[in-house]
């Protein structure tokens, strides 16, 4: 799945958020959502599959966390974006976008898709 559709259902990007604080079992991020177990499932997939997740195995239970490398699309994305409206591609002074720079651009009304 492209990262961008993976990021076009609002119960993915939720999920996405909330693992801007940190790894969280599979279970934990199904009880932060009144949808099925299986769907909650559907959802990681479609997100480790846009790259945008990685997933662990500790005994019976899956970690989820940030794949910071599959966020390189968003990223770039981004960028030209900025680019196109006049801004600046690079922000030296700031480092390069982080996570928590796209969950504020979300949070302004920026949608990447």
């Amino acid at each position: 799945m492209h990262v961008f559709q993976a990021l076009a259902d609002p119960t993915r990007r939720a999920i996405v958020s909330m693992l801007v604080a940190g790894e969280r079992s599979a279970g934990d991020i199904g009880a932060a959502f009144q949808i099925t177990a299986p769907a909650v499932s559907q959802h990681l997939r479609a997100l480790r599959e846009a790259r945008l997740v990685r997933v662990r195995v500790e005994a019976q239970r899956r970690i989820y966390r940030l794949n910071p490398e599959g966020l390189d699309e968003v990223k770039r994305f981004l960028f030209s974006v900025n680019r196109t409206q006049g801004g600046r591609a690079e922000r030296p002074e700031q480092g390069p976008l982080t996570m928590a720079d796209l969950v504020q651009a979300r949070r302004l009304g920026m949608h990447a898709a």
